[in-house]
């Protein structure tokens, strides 16, 4: 693996800082047929991902920053990052666990987001190359790190392979019960990042039900069928065929911030999503092992972020999915838990598919 040549114009001594008393730097995985992606164990975030195109074009297809002094003041801090130790939103930043209410930053309006003020896309990880083509990275979260009871210790793996997919697998253990969902916070663009909008690709998401939110993205409780709506993606359709429809979900949103109940055995890996842009032909499918897909259609970017070779990132300029489990499950005792005992092994797998349609 090099540390010293990433292509795509990102140059590494750009990502070497010192933070929190530990060396951030830019680590770059290769595959073949122009296909590889730059990792900065800064928030253990995707920094690009170039991807062939129809005409066999490396196309870098997530948003991010050339530097490290550019996402250490970005207005968009989940570029790319691996997010906890609880992804998505806890409401009010409260939750009981084992009878003892523990209380959360609230970084998102009234609720807490992303594991809070400094939650695990703002931390530096411990990065172990593998070979050229993987990447082991490790955190430990202190006992009482941002609320959270317990040490727990994660270790994430990204994983090129030759046919153009992108493993993400995440495992983690802890020495007292505690609460965990992990997601990564990639920004795609598969007509290239930089490109100003996202509302010609083509989106399928294998969900029969969704989870309906309040004005503070909380979903209510039981999820509710997406037909006859425009959550309604078991075909494909363009995202921004309906996303300014005149629909109660989507006005709170902005867009598109909802979670999809996966049509999915959870823990058997199996495909969730696929998108595709008419423009380069690049396609993509999701599979995962979560239970859940969080869509979100960049609805809170904007033109004055200032990206990677100094293209701008409006508003849906990017889509996410992310897969998870549900947004403020440890509320919602129906909802698949997220809680991690002593002496249990937390494991996830996600799997990015790129190929030409």
């Amino acid at each position: 693996m090099s540390k010293t040549s990433t292509g795509g114009g990102l140059a590494p001594e750009s990502f070497r800082k010192i933070i929190d008393g530990k060396q951030v730097d830019l680590f770059m995985l290769r595959g073949k047929n122009g296909w590889g992606a730059a990792v900065t164990n800064y928030g253990a975030k995707i920094v690009s991902l170039h991807v062939p195109d129809r005409k066999g074009v490396p196309v870098d297809v997530v948003q991010g920053h050339g530097c490290i002094e550019a996402y250490l003041s970005s207005a968009e801090p989940y570029f790319g990052a691996v997010c906890g130790r609880v992804a998505n939103r806890i409401a009010g930043g409260r939750f009981t666990l084992d009878g003892r209410e523990y209380r959360l930053a609230v970084n998102n309006g009234p609720n807490h987001l992303h594991g809070g003020l400094k939650g695990f896309n703002a931390v530096v990880w411990d990065a172990r190359p593998v070979n050229e083509q993987t990447l082991e990275l490790t955190y430990v979260s202190p006992d009482g790190e941002e609320g959270y009871p317990g040490t727990l210790t994660v270790k994430v793996t990204y994983r090129l392979t030759d046919d153009n997919t992108l493993h993400t697998a995440y495992e983690a253990h802890t020495d007292q019960p505690t609460i965990l969902n992990l997601t990564n916070h990639s920004f795609f663009n598969l007509s290239g990042a930089g490109d100003p909008n996202i509302g010609d690709h083509l989106l399928t998401i294998h969900a029969d039900n969704y989870l309906p939110v309040d004005e503070t993205a909380i979903p209510y409780g039981a999820p509710e069928p997406v037909a006859g709506t425009p959550m309604d993606f078991r075909t494909p359709h363009a995202i921004g065929e309906r996303i300014d429809a005149d629909f109660q979900q989507l006005h709170f949103g902005k867009g598109y911030d909802h979670t999809y109940v996966l049509n999915v055995q959870t823990g058997k890996l199996s495909l969730s999503a696929t998108a595709i842009a008419p423009k380069t032909g690049i396609a993509m499918d999701v599979y995962t092992t979560e239970p859940g897909v969080q869509l979100y259609t960049g609805n809170w970017l904007s033109d004055k972020i200032i990206g990677k070779y100094g293209k701008h990132y409006p508003r849906h300029s990017a889509f996410c999915l992310e897969t998870q489990h549900f947004p403020d499950s440890i509320n919602h005792p129906t909802y698949p838990s997220v809680v991690l005992r002593p002496g249990e092994i937390f494991r996830s797998q996600t799997l990015f598919k790129f190929y030409n349609s």
